[in-house]
């Protein structure tokens, strides 16, 4: 399916590309959400219109990014969770335990934004961690997981 990109999309192209992705990819989540639309002569002549105002709130967004990237980058997270001796949790921490950590401390970030490329901790130690809060800018934070014994 020809579509048009709304905004960047990692790995896909910037904003008002025309490219071709799978239709469920452009139906279930770019359509979805707003980051793109079909790609018809009516909404190129839509998006063309719209630019000067989309590159502006793009511009804005990124903006936005880069500052909260300025505040969060090396932040340190402290979680608490019940461990073994052998320092191996019981359960684990993953994006979402991160996340609430993050707004803890004030800092409004989305689960979706948190990568965890090998997957959720499950030992005690301090992990470096990438938050993505734009298609361009990533921030690099510390979370530190702390054992609890009974």
């Amino acid at each position: 399916m020809q579509i048009i990109l709304m905004e960047k999309v990692v790995n896909l192209g910037g904003l008002g590309d025309v490219v071709k992705v799978k239709d469920g990819y452009a139906r279930n989540f770019l359509i979805p959400q707003g980051k793109a639309k079909r790609a018809t002569e009516e909404n190129k002549k839509f998006f063309e219109a719209k630019r000067a105002e989309l590159e502006k709130a793009q511009a804005e967004q990124l903006a936005g990014a880069q500052a909260l990237a300025g505040k969060i980058e090396g932040t340190m997270v402290q979680i608490t969770r019940k461990a073994g001796v052998d320092g191996r949790l019981f359960g684990s921490v993953g994006n979402i335990d991160i996340a609430d950590a993050l707004k803890s401390q004030g800092f409004d970030i989305e689960k979706s934004a948190i990568r965890l490329p090998l997957g959720p901790f499950k030992a005690i130690g301090d992990n470096a961690v990438e938050v993505a809060l734009h298609a361009d800018v990533i921030a690099n934070i510390t979370v530190s997981i702390l054992g609890e014994h009974d």
